[in-house]
Order: structure tokens, then C-alpha cells, then sequence
């Protein structure tokens, strides 16, 4: 990236921004109680007989507590919790089961955490069995885990392929050992390694990898090495993610020496840095920090203008519902969202009484629907076309070029503004979530949010 063009994004605020990530509108932070158990339940008997729905599975347990993480994990060093937790899960999806229209089926189904491959292989086949039952896969779905090299084993691994996994993400961070330590997540190459070479010995042929950028004592020449060896594993695609550091909101980041973190123009050059080497090797770059091989779904959606975004990021499902189970997971409907109870503990009590866990979320308005769209073709397809929200949302064509018009001045000669709609060139692309923020209708100081880099 050339001086001229990073001093221009300085000027304009890149460096001292914080602002949402959006995988959701309005983000997570404006939910209220407003939206509970009757709303979600109205939602999920409205899910039309014979669609296809995806389904995420919140497993909010590690065997360890990793410093840098925001997730809503707890650390356990016995069955028992996870045994309990299990029960809460197979009383979620029989609610669930109970509402769905028939002929409903999954297109894809992702267990996140925490550490999903902490359930031993007999809870692994049992929940498999739960989901499938209510909700069996659909023709061409995709099973995806989060996968923990240090928490897998042959009959764990064994117990999720023949439930039907297809696609494995492995969490790498950094290969670097110093910033592993500085993190709390010490996770050597060679294990991430030999896991990679036991799950495709299984025939699961699709790899996902997260690495992070903006760690305490990253350098380029560090980034470099992490991206040369999980490139030496040949992942179909990467998340390239800013490290969050929100200590406010994650108590566990105190641990992260906040001297040791790259200034946010550091941050810049090591995303760059990785960047540069993802696309040298061959691979595409999707959004604002994924990357796929050409043959991948994600590479291909994007191409074909399918691509979507949601709490798990960048994704090429097309499904309109996204219902997550388990504490604090969020559902998605074209009504709004709905989450559950934060806490295990008030989730838990909720299956024991037999009733939906949901604790708050969001109704949305047509107005919501059209800035919505509006964020998601930015953040992935860089442009958003006056004619599709025109379609879509029945909005006067005059209103949206006023709209464009407005936000483009606030970054003056950085976008391309034309009849057709909103347009933002390579140049400005780190300022995205920025400019995404311009069509953010609510009141951004309710929360903190991360950095725009």
C-alpha cells in the first residue's frame, strides 16, 4: 500500500475508528427484551413446509480459557457439565421439532464454541442423532465443526464423520510460539499438522483456518511465517481477523500486555502482509478478511454475487432462517432475530421447565431490511446496486442517491458514486466497516466496538 493512500486513510479516521463488525442489523448490542419466547416461536412455526433452514449449535465449554477470546465460554475439567449440557441441547431441539412445518431440512448445520470436540465421541453420535431427527440434512448440506487440534482424538473424529461432517475449521491464531504464550493459546504447528492430515485421511476434503492478526509482539516478518506454514496445509479458505481487544467486555483479555499490541497502522501492514501472501498462493480474496481457494463454495458464490454475511462470517448458504441452539445463540429470520439466555445456568433452567430459552432480540422494520442490505452488499460485494433495493424494498431510486451521495462526501474522493448505485474501489477497502457505519441508523455508543482495522 503506497503513503499516499494510507496517509488519505488517516486522514479520514481508519486509525482511530471503532466499529461493528456486522454480522448482523442492527448488531447484537441493540436487542432488547422485546423479542422473546412468543415472538421465536411464532417465527419458527412461520418457517415455510419443505425450505431449507441452517442450524448453528453453540458448545460454550473449554478445556482451557484462551486470553484473547470475546466468546461466551466457560472452562470445565469434567464430563459432568458437558453431560448436563448435552440434555439441555436434545430438550432444545425436540422444542424445536415440535414447531417445524414438515419437510424442512438443513443446508448447513455448524457446531461452534467453545470447544465442540471437548464432547466425547458417544455425546458427539447422540447429538448428531438429536439434529438429524428433527431436522434431517438436505441434498448437498454442509456439516461443519470447530475443531481444537488439542482436544481431538481418532474416536472423536471417527464419531463426527460418520454423523456426517464435511467440513472441519481449525482456530489457528499464530504458529509463532512467544505470541501464543502472550495469548494464552499454545498450539504447536505440528499438532495443527497432523490433525489436518487425520481429518482429511477421513475423506473430509473441505478445511477452513482462522488466523489472527494485531496480536501482542506480531511483526510482518512473523505474520509471514504463521501464513507460510498454515499455507504448506492448503486450507480451502482462511478468516483473516482483526484481534479484538476488549478487555471490558472479555475480562480474560487483562491477561494480554496491552504494551506489547500493534499501533493500528502496524495493524495495517500486517494485514496486508498475510493478504499479499493468501492471494500470492493462488487465493481469492472474499469481503473484508476471508480468502478461498478459485474451486471453494465461498470463492464461487462471490463470483455468482450469492454471498452472504452472518454471526459466523462470510458464507455461501442461501438459506433465509438461521436458528442457533444452545446458550447465547442467536436465530435469524426475515422477521428479526432472537436470542437465548447468555448464561448456561438460565438456559439450562429454561429446558428443564420445558419452555424456549429466548431472552431478547430485535423485530425488524422495512427500514432495518433496507440498511441491512445495504451494509451486507458492502461488506461483501464492495457495491450496492440501486436497482436490486429498488426490487427489493420498493425505495425511490432519488432517495438512495441522496443517501449514497451523503455518505460519499464524508469520504471524499474515495467512492464511486453513479446511477447505478455505491461503489468502493480497491483504494478504500479498509475503510468498509466504516463506511458501512454511515447507513448504521442506531446509536453506536451503547457499545464498544472494535477496531475499524
Amino acid at each position: 500500500m503506497s503513503m499516499d493512500i494510507e496517509s488519505q486513510l488517516s486522514r479520514l479516521g481508519l486509525f482511530d475508528a471503532q466499529v461493528p463488525r456486522y454480522t448482523s442489523y442492527p448488531t447484537a448490542p441493540h436487542f432488547s427484551d422485546a423479542v422473546g419466547a412468543e415472538a421465536f416461536d411464532t417465527w419458527l412455526r412461520a418457517i415455510p413446509a419443505g425450505s431449507a433452514i441452517s442450524l448453528y449449535v453453540h458448545v460454550p465449554f473449554c478445556r482451557r480459557l484462551c486470553w484473547f477470546c470475546a466468546c461466551r465460554t466457560q472452562g470445565t475439567s469434567s464430563q459432568a457439565p458437558l453431560l448436563r449440557y448435552l440434555e439441555g441441547l436434545k430438550a432444545e431441539i425436540a422444542l424445536l421439532k415440535a414447531r417445524l412445518a414438515p419437510g424442512v431440512r438443513l443446508s448447513r448445520l455448524h457446531w461452534g464454541g467453545g470447544t465442540p470436540t471437548l464432547l466425547p465421541a458417544g455425546m458427539i453420535t447422540d447429538l448428531a442423532g438429536a439434529i438429524f431427527d428433527a431436522v434431517p440434512m438436505g441434498e448437498g448440506a454442509e456439516f461443519s465443526v470447530e475443531i481444537d487440534p488439542n482436544e481431538l482424538d481418532s474416536t472423536r473424529l471417527e464419531a463426527l464423520r460418520a454423523a456426517g461432517m464435511n467440513r472441519a475449521s481449525i482456530g489457528v491464531q499464530d504458529f509463532d510460539p512467544e505470541i501464543q504464550t502472550a495469548i494464552g493459546r499454545e498450539q504447536s504447528y505440528e499438532i495443527t499438522r497432523d490433525t489436518v492430515e487425520a481429518i482429511r485421511a477421513t475423506g473430509v476434503s473441505s478445511l477452513n483456518a482462522d488466523i489472527l492478526y494485531g496480536l501482542p509482539h506480531q511483526t510482518q516478518a512473523r505474520i509471514a511465517e504463521s501464513v507460510q506454514k498454515l499455507l504448506s496445509l492448503s486450507p480451502d479458505r482462511v478468516a483473516l481477523y482483526g484481534y479484538a481487544h476488549v478487555p471490558w467486555m472479555a475480562r480474560r483479555q487483562v491477561m494480554i500486555p496491552s504494551e506489547a499490541l500493534p499501533r493500528p497502522e502496524e495493524r495495517l501492514a500486517l494485514f496486508e502482509t498475510a493478504r499479499a501472501l493468501f492471494t500470492w498462493d493462488g487465493y481469492r480474496s472474499i469481503g473484508i478478511d476471508h480468502f478461498a481457494r478459485p474451486e471453494d463454495g465461498l470463492a464461487k458464490a462471490q463470483a455468482e454475487g450469492r454471498l452472504r454475511r452472518n454471526f459466523q462470517g462470510y458464507t455461501d448458504d442461501t438459506a433465509e432462517v438461521l436458528v442457533g441452539l444452545g446458550a447465547s445463540s442467536i436465530s435469524r429470520f426475515s422477521q428479526g432475530y432472537a436470542q437465548n439466555a447468555s448464561a448456561t445456568a438460565d438456559y439450562l433452567r429454561a429446558m428443564d421447565a420445558g419452555q424456549l430459552a429466548t431472552r431478547r432480540g430485535h423485530a425488524s422494520s422495512t427500514e432495518d431490511r433496507l440498511r441491512g442490505r445495504i451494509i451486507e452488499a458492502l461488506m461483501c460485494d464492495f457495491r450496492v446496486s440501486i436497482k436490486d433495493l429498488v426490487a427489493r424494498y420498493g425505495v425511490a431510486p432519488a432517495e438512495l442517491a441522496a443517501m449514497f451521495e451523503a455518505v460519499a462526501q464524508a469520504f471524499p474522493g474515495m467512492l464511486e458514486v453513479s446511477s447505478a448505485g455505491l461503489a468502493i474501489p480497491p483504494r478504500a477497502r479498509p475503510l468498509t466497516r466504516m463506511i458501512a457505519r454511515r447507513f448504521d441508523a442506531y446509536d453506536l455508543s451503547r457499545a464498544g466496538h472494535s477496531s475499524a482495522i
